[in-house]
């Protein structure tokens, strides 16, 4: 079984990525403590300092977790600003971005009420991580064969294959394939500082 913070990576280099000073600034902002921030995140204070500091790396469903709880987006925790807010997302534009073994790509606007990614989630990786949250998400598989839990009923999903459910359902996707899953991921965000992602282990691995 792993934890939240098992989902997170050191950083391959000494540069600090842009999340780290964002991550602290919309804290604050949010007048939110360390340690607040941290337990409403299921994060230990010293793994959330970490993650402000660029001594870790963030997984995506952290990023998730730590934009609603501070009332903002992924797209501003990265450092992207409402001002370059565009109806127009080019391919050419996307830049991979790496997150606790997944990498996605922003496909959509920033600051908007919905987050678009191109989301690629390599075998084995999260796939004991339930999420539970207010909200609506819907997924659409481009490559791979995907493994999405909802409630109790497991579905396998194949290229072309979309789901759309309430988030409060407890969720958890999993690549299939050893190439793992390239997927279109749209979810809502309530800009709110007390709506929280639910990050926790499971009693085992999707069956």
């Amino acid at each position: 079984m792993s934890s939240p913070e098992a989902e997170s990576e050191p950083l391959a280099g000494p540069d600090l990525p842009a999340v780290a000073p964002q991550l602290r600034a919309l804290r604050r902002r949010a007048t939110l403590t360390l340690e607040a921030a941290a337990r409403a995140a299921g994060l230990s204070p010293a793994h959330l300092s970490r993650l402000e500091t660029g001594q870790r790396q963030p997984s995506l469903p952290m990023l998730l977790a730590l934009a609603r709880i501070y009332g903002t987006t992924v797209s501003e925790l990265l450092g992207e600003r409402v001002a370059d807010r565009d109806a127009v997302v080019r391919g050419a534009d996307m830049e991979p971005t790496p997150a606790g073994g997944w990498t996605y790509w922003q496909a959509g606007s920033p600051g908007r009420g919905m987050q678009a990614l191109r989301v690629h989630v390599p075998h084995g990786s999260q796939g004991d991580i339930v999420r539970v949250h207010p909200g609506e998400e819907w997924l659409y598989v481009l490559s791979g064969r995907l493994r999405l839990r909802l409630g109790d009923t497991t579905h396998r999903l194949a290229p072309g294959d979309s789901a759309h459910f309430d988030s409060l359902t407890p969720h958890r996707i999993a690549a299939q394939d050893p190439d793992g899953v390239e997927l279109l991921f749209v979810h809502t965000l309530l800009q709110s500082p007390t709506a929280t992602l639910c990050l926790g282990p499971t009693d085992g691995e999707m069956p």
